[in-house]
């Protein structure tokens, strides 16, 4: 049986066996230099220089901004002192993407942003008076606008929500 067994197996050769001896070598070479290279990779991408969004204590980065988002709620007016006395505004934004940051990061809660008008017929501006010329529509006729779960919608100054503070980031060199 034996002999019958060993004569099923073709014979190795020093050629097969050679072959053998040098995909193994191959791989093993391959498994020991990959962690090389990574790590030289690596050490690279570290020291190379970098710019980070420096943002305050309890402030939130986004794009060219940092963003406060309160916890507790006032009126409009008290909104808008409460972040001049953080050296900001009530939030303002420029694009959809930070539209769609501000809409994700406020939670259930309404949030008061840099928008007012005089009356129902009048037109809405930011806090810096630049009239709002972005295509999000504003519903309802109040005369202060904030953040809702169905996006920007308006009530009367004097309704307490909670607000979102926004003013430009400060970009500050990483050590190397």
């Amino acid at each position: 049986l034996q002999r019958k067994c060993l004569t099923v197996l073709p014979p190795l050769t020093l050629a097969k066996f050679s072959y053998c001896l040098f995909i193994i070598a191959v791989l093993t070479a391959g498994v020991v230099a990959l962690p090389i290279v990574l790590s030289v990779r690596q050490k690279k991408v570290v020291s190379a220089p970098s710019l980070y969004a420096a943002c305050p204590e309890s402030w939130i980065g986004f794009g060219s901004k940092c963003f406060y988002f309160s916890k507790n709620a006032r009126n409009w007016t008290f909104s808008q002192t409460f972040c001049a006395s953080l050296e900001a505004n009530l939030a303002q934004f420029e694009t959809l993407e930070e539209l769609n940051f501000l809409e994700r990061y406020k939670g259930p809660s309404d949030h008061w942003i840099g928008l007012s008008r005089e009356s129902a017929q009048d037109i809405w501006k930011w806090t810096d008076n630049a009239e709002y010329t972005l295509s999000f529509d504003i519903r309802g006729f109040g005369e202060c606008a904030y953040l809702n779960d169905n996006g920007i919608s308006s009530a009367r100054i004097y309704t307490d929500k909670k607000w979102i503070c926004s003013k430009p980031n400060s970009y500050v060199s990483s050590c190397q």
